[in-house]
């Protein structure tokens, strides 16, 4: 038995906890990790509702009665996600181990102390574990460059950044990213981390519910079969390379559209640091498109930075005094910065101008704070949106 402030603290023989892995982290394996000692943890974001995570930590709790962990991915979407549900869903059945990931738990924090539980944070980044333990987080994971499924965006190493790591926080920090035996457990404890977490390993046990030719794939995989996409829209992976996965990877240049979709996503959710670094880089693969600079300018105006709001609607006004601007995009900006007037006028331009489609007007939330102004429900019937 090995002691660390990670087995103490969570109760566990060994300081070895399994990644959560997306369809795969369930009884079965979960059970097995923490029957031999480590920490099992089960994915939330495999089940579509919080009732089928229910009967997930009924099935383990009937399989072991050790410790075992569940992680709450906490991730923008297009269709909200009810997180507090799925922790209370957590907290009711008593397990008292929860991890997030995927962006701050700060929220939640209040729920999860109230409720005595031991909070757990993964993370790529060294501000994102200074954050975690500010807001109260008992323990920290940080990601390396070589580890499998999203790794971040920084590209550097396990070897790097875990020492930085535990020179940053106070709290107990778990290594992940390349760690497969007992080598890399040595070496992540020796750069000072008090536990590691491996995912990919856990992938290829027997107890893991995946095809056995995918297990016997990876047991004969080099160093130099895997692969990095998804950088464009800023979800890097590491996956294994494929013709599917070169397909990607070909593909990637071209994700401008995605990122200005995944900026959209950012703005409903009120993440508007986020959503303006999506739609710049969105810019960078498109830069005759004008919806996204509007897009950009907009979420600028809304983030509170109206000088930059301000330089990009100077910027689409004098690109129209050159080549054709589509109206309801400088409408998009003077709607961020309050000026209805403007924003009705410019989007009157845009019905005037027959090669403008208006269509999205009633469904986009976006014109949300215009639905009850008279001039947007009379341009809705010129459209002919409402009778």
């Amino acid at each position: 038995m090995l002691k660390t402030r990670i087995t103490e603290m969570l109760g566990i023989e060994y300081p070895i906890l399994q990644g959560a892995l997306q369809w795969l982290s369930r009884a079965e394996l979960v059970s097995a990790v923490s029957n031999a000692g480590g920490l099992g943890c089960i994915s939330s974001a495999t089940f579509p509702t919080a009732e089928e995570l229910r009967q997930e930590i009924k099935k383990t709790k009937s399989m072991t009665d050790k410790p075992f962990a569940v992680n709450i991915t906490l991730m923008p979407a297009i269709q909200p996600v009810n997180y507090e549900e799925y922790i209370n869903t957590v907290i009711e059945e008593g397990v008292n181990i929860i991890e997030t990931s995927g962006r701050s738990p700060e929220p939640y924090m209040k729920l999860l102390k109230d409720a005595k539980a031991k909070t757990l944070h993964r993370a790529t980044r060294i501000r994102d574990i200074r954050t975690a333990e500010r807001v109260g987080i008992d323990a920290v994971t940080i990601v390396g460059f070589e580890g499998g499924g999203h790794p971040g965006m920084e590209d550097v190493t396990s070897l790097v950044r875990v020492p930085i790591a535990v020179d940053a926080v106070k709290i107990p920090v778990i290594a992940a990213g390349g760690i497969a035996d007992a080598r890399g457990f040595v070496a992540a404890l020796s750069l000072g981390a008090e536990g590691i977490l491996m995912g990919t390993r856990f992938l290829a046990s027997k107890e893991c519910n995946v095809h056995p030719k995918i297990k016997e794939w990876l047991l004969q995989a080099s160093d130099t079969d895997t692969m990095m996409i998804e950088r464009s829209i800023k979800n890097a992976a590491r996956v294994m390379k494929t013709d599917f996965s070169q397909k990607v990877l070909e593909m990637d240049p071209n994700f401008g559209g995605a990122l200005n979709v995944l900026g959209m996503v950012y703005r409903e959710r009120a993440m508007y640091e986020e959503a303006i670094e999506a739609f710049q880089k969105a810019r960078t693969f498109d830069e005759g498109n004008t919806w996204v600079t509007a897009e950009l300018g907009h979420a600028y105006a809304v983030s509170g930075n109206r000088s930059e709001a301000q330089k990009v609607l100077d910027e689409l006004e004098q690109l129209s005094k050159r080549s054709y601007v589509p109206p309801d995009n400088i409408a998009l900006v003077y709607l961020g910065l309050g000026k209805k007037n403007l924003t009705f006028e410019y989007l009157e331009k845009a019905y005037e101008d027959r090669s403008v489609g208006l269509s999205w007007l009633k469904a986009d939330p976006i014109f949300d704070s215009l639905r009850s102004d008279p001039r947007f429900i009379k341009l809705l019937k010129k459209v002919g949106l409402e009778k």
